[in-house]
């Protein structure tokens, strides 16, 4: 394997190619660590953003007023103000917020940068996904939940069991969008200090000054990221095809 790294080196010694994360130990483990966070990061937000996005949904239809005009307004906000606002207001705002003072009387955040991206990040994707669910939901024929009433079925357990499952079938190609587009969002992330692959990246190319050859290299790996996530999502697809349904 030392031979193959080696390779990098010689390729900038002869042709001033510089790929120091592949030659250089230290920039190599710096840019896995930041490639293992910005996957770490994805996971846990998509994740976190189908469940808010099945809840949301389903609170769409709540016999409460008051819960619907809540849900509609966190929509509202999520889709309609740009998401690096959003990654700002909870991390300068609610994060200046939630502090606790130390023994020297010093103030030290109670939620950390990762946290509050993961829960920025999680809550803008959340509010298209409850919106994707409900135009599933609503393509559902009214007489399959009429059935499922007639045999006793709760509300809820209609929900779960019938009509969540048939609606995610026809979601499932716009939510597949929405999650790539929430894998590339975890580049925001940089603006505040989650060390994710584009922040520890701009801290290589500072040192190493090899600006053109690492943001090919971050195309290239987001091009994976994004490639590997929309392959997944299509075979999910196909798998839970149903001829003749939601087509």
């Amino acid at each position: 394997m030392q031979g193959f790294w080696d390779w990098f080196r010689w390729l900038y010694e002869t042709t001033g190619i510089n790929l120091s994360i592949f030659y250089d130990a230290f920039d190599r483990a710096h840019f896995l660590a930041g490639l293992l966070v910005t996957l770490r990061l994805s996971a846990v937000c998509i994740v976190l953003s189908v469940v808010i996005g099945i809840i949301g949904a389903w609170l769409q239809d709540s016999r409460l007023k008051f819960v619907r005009g809540l849900v509609y307004w966190y929509i509202q906000f999520f889709r309609n103000t740009p998401p690096l606002v959003q990654l700002f207001f909870f991390y300068f705002g609610l994060g200046g917020l939630l502090t606790s003072a130390t023994g020297t009387g010093e103030h030290v955040p109670l939620v950390g940068n990762i946290t509050w991206a993961i829960v920025s990040l999680s809550f803008f994707a959340g509010a298209f996904n409850t919106e994707i669910f409900r135009s599933g939901i609503q393509a559902i024929s009214g007489t399959t939940i009429e059935a499922a009433q007639s045999l006793g079925f709760s509300r809820l357990r209609t929900y779960l069991l019938i009509v969540f499952p048939l609606a995610l079938r026809i979601s499932l190609p716009a939510l597949a969008n929405n999650l790539v587009n929430l894998v590339k969002a975890t580049t925001l992330a940089y603006a505040i200090a989650v060390p994710e692959m584009l922040y520890v990246t701009s801290q290589i190319w500072s040192d190493e000054l090899n600006v053109p050859e690492l943001m090919n290299v971050l195309l290239v790996c987001y091009v994976v990221l994004a490639g590997a996530l929309a392959y997944l999502m299509r075979r999910w697809e196909r798998a839970l095809h149903l001829p003749g349904f939601g087509s």
